[in-house]
């Protein structure tokens, strides 16, 4: 298992999470077995999201739909601040 870890700067967390719930359907399609939205508790302005997938294949294919496709589209993106950060993390270990 691996997992796209995203970070970025958002300016409005309800409409970030109203366009990141309208993905939904094309994260299923693309692998997504689960995934985590977090904040700091110290920042609402910054989500961090984690996205699991079986294979890291599927993770670069997907983190490259959202660089062409959400991330360079205000309109598929319209809360986001800044450039995402990205990696992808090979899980080692999970109890």
């Amino acid at each position: 298992m691996c997992t796209l870890h995203i970070e970025h700067e958002i300016t409005d967390f309800a409409v970030w999470k109203s366009a990141f719930d309208r993905f939904a359907p094309v994260r299923k399609e693309a692998g997504v077995r689960r995934h985590r939205v977090q904040r700091p508790l110290d920042d609402p302005t910054y989500v961090i999201i984690g996205l699991d997938f079986d294979t890291t294949d599927q993770a670069e294919r997907f983190l490259g739909f959202l660089q062409a496709r959400v991330w360079a589209s205000r309109d598929n993106a319209p809360a986001l601040a800044g450039i995402p950060r990205t990696r992808i993390l090979e899980t080692d270990e999970e109890t």
